[in-house]
């Protein structure tokens, strides 16, 4: 049922995009994106190098651009929205990245990796994500009380997989981790991020070069096999995947275990009853929406929300903001684990949709669960507003979360 909202007001000059998150809120998004939306769904903004363009934060409005092929994904045709990009449009985007690119080169992509992400496919790993999650498990008590869950828990357990799945060797991680870190992080220079991409495509030429050589049994080994890409698109492929794999879900179980720490009752409903997981999961991508903020470009005239973004216009897609609309979830600021929460965007919508949602619910289906039954007396270690947020990088979440627990 939606809600019944009053008349919105009307807003006359462009905005800038909301990015201060409120002192002591860690989950929810910049307080100005919600006063936007109650005002228009749809609003003019002024992008850092001076474009007018504009800012999505309704729910409907944004599920709209995402599927309409009227707005592109090019990098080159949109501009920056944040504070210290390059002055104009963005480069175009690198061989192999496909978030920036539009049919039919995206497709392409796209029909080449689908068949390797398949739910089926990615539940058949479930036995393996559950091996790594207890053997991890295992070693936090081992060492007993007190750890940094993101180093010790949320980040190897995504890397694992990702690297077995693509065939990188995990023990080459110093090699790659930092480079795809930087790559995330938006206030870079652009030097510092175009010498991270290239850092990273040296090493995925390396590994490239030995698969083509003698083709391995994992994902990377079959399309170097008969995918019919070229080198610099298998490169670009690989690496792609392989920041991708590192970042985003690590930041949904280290963010995850946050809000669940900082809900007990919500923490104690999963720990209780394994099954609510798979909603569960749904509902922290909801709330958390850890990819926060994307961009459109407008390729020709298009009307929404009454009013008409003229062609090479750029549209700011605020996903946090319009997973939090009280017109599509109701109580939408409250951590709800029974919440249906069927239709989010926390993996966008949409062609570009995410590529790996289907790992990442395995992986956060297995590891939240597991976590919190194996050490039922988790909890911060530090004053919850001392928990260092990523609030400059592309994939929100934490830096580091102190954790600890009572012995057995």
């Amino acid at each position: 049922m939606q809600h019944e909202l009053s008349p919105r007001p009307q807003t006359t000059e462009p905005v800038t995009l909301p990015t201060e998150r409120a002192a002591g809120c860690p989950f929810d998004p910049p307080a100005g994106l919600a006063k936007l939306r109650e005002q228009k769904p749809l609003t003019r903004m002024t992008y850092p190098d001076g474009h007018i363009g504009w800012l999505a934060t309704g729910y409907s409005t944004v599920r709209a651009i995402m599927g309409d092929p009227r707005f592109s994904s090019r990098y080159e045709l949109m501009h920056y929205p944040f504070p210290g990009g390059p002055d104009g449009p963005l480069p175009p985007a690198p061989v192999g990245d496909m978030t920036g690119v539009d049919a039919p080169e995206h497709t392409r992509f796209r029909r080449l990796l689908m068949g390797k992400f398949t739910v089926r496919r990615m539940r058949q790993l479930s036995a393996r994500v559950e091996e790594i999650t207890a053997e991890h498990l295992d070693a936090l008590a081992r060492g007993g009380p007190g750890t940094d869950l993101v180093e010790a828990f949320a980040r190897p357990l995504p890397a694992l997989m990702i690297c077995e799945l693509l065939g990188v060797p995990y023990e080459d991680r110093e090699r790659f981790q930092s480079h795809a870190h930087t790559i995330m992080t938006m206030d870079a220079t652009p030097e510092d991020q175009y010498a991270a991409l290239a850092g990273l495509q040296e090493y995925m030429a390396e590994l490239v070069a030995a698969k083509r050589a003698e083709p391995s049994d994992d994902l990377l080994g079959d399309l170097a096999r008969d995918s019919g890409l070229t080198d610099e698109e298998l490169i670009g492929v690989g690496g792609f995947l392989l920041a991708a794999g590192l970042d985003t879900t690590a930041n949904m179980i280290a963010h995850g275990t946050f809000a669940l720490l900082a809900n007990p009752a919500q923490a104690e409903a999963l720990r209780t009853d394994p099954e609510l997981a798979p909603q569960a999961v749904e509902e922290l991508m909801r709330y958390l929406t850890i990819a926060h903020t994307g961009v459109k470009a407008a390729l020709e005239d298009v009307e929404l929300e009454g009013q008409v973004i003229k062609a090479g216009e750029s549209v700011t897609i605020s996903f946090e903001a319009a997973n939090r609309d009280p017109e599509r979830f109701p109580d939408p600021d409250v951590l709800d684990l029974h919440r249906k929460a069927t239709g989010h965007l926390g993996f966008g919508h949409g062609i570009h949709q995410c590529l790996g949602q289907q790992l990442a619910r395995v992986e956060l289906t297995v590891a939240l669960p597991a976590l919190l039954d194996r050490f039922p007396t988790l909890r911060l270690a530090v004053p919850a507003e001392e928990v260092p947020l990523r609030t400059n990088m592309n994939i929100y979440g934490v830096h580091r979360l102190p954790v600890t627990w009572d012995e057995d």
